[in-house]
């Protein structure tokens, strides 16, 4: 009897003592694993001078009271200019000189001062040019030397931040040069170095 008095007693203690205690127990989250770092590619700014060479191939062709003729030509020289960049738009302006050599013995040389608007697309960017070019050209014993309005398309790739490669077309367009109306297409690979 002592015993079960003894055992109730001790029963209902420890039924107190929880009873006692009715607050749930806090459970402590588990940490939470941390988010992986996302690095973004670094923004490329075109903004800044830049100079390089290029060198192209082209047509000549010139027409006089219905009379024409062709003459394709190598064009080698160097470009100079400056870009901003805007975010999503870059505009600059670029002064250019190419040698030209025709294939029928005409020689002389292109000027060409032309505005540039071009697109970000990271490391590539499109772009239109227009502006003026200066020719001075001796070509079968005739000498010419005119100015023309100068347009094309051209696209340029960044291979590292300070180096750049691209391809360009432009033609010009000399309707008053007295033996008649010049027009040159060109076509030019670009390699430029930014300052």
């Amino acid at each position: 009897m002592k015993r079960i008095i003894l055992a109730s007693t001790l029963s209902i203690s420890a039924s107190a003592a929880v009873a006692g205690n009715l607050d749930e127990p806090v459970v402590e989250p588990a940490p939470a694993a941390p988010a992986p770092v996302v690095t973004a590619a670094p923004d490329t700014d075109w903004t800044g001078f830049y100079g390089g060479l290029q060198y192209g191939q082209g047509e000549a062709d010139l027409s006089q009271g219905g009379a024409s003729a062709s003459e394709d030509f190598d064009a080698l020289g160097i470009h100079g200019g400056y870009n901003h960049d805007f975010g999503r738009y870059v505009v600059g302006g670029e002064l250019m000189y190419d040698d030209i050599s025709g294939d029928n013995g005409g020689d002389g040389d292109m000027t060409s001062l032309r505005a540039r608007a071009g697109m970000d697309l990271g490391r590539f960017m499109p772009y239109v040019t227009a502006g003026v070019s200066h020719l001075s050209l001796a070509s079968g014993g005739a000498d010419i030397s005119e100015n023309a309005f100068t347009y094309g398309v051209g696209a340029e790739y960044l291979v590292s931040e300070r180096f750049s490669v691209g391809l360009e077309y432009t033609k010009s367009d000399f309707s008053d040069i007295p033996a008649g109306e010049l027009d040159t297409d060109k076509v030019q690979l670009r390699a430029s170095y930014r300052f």
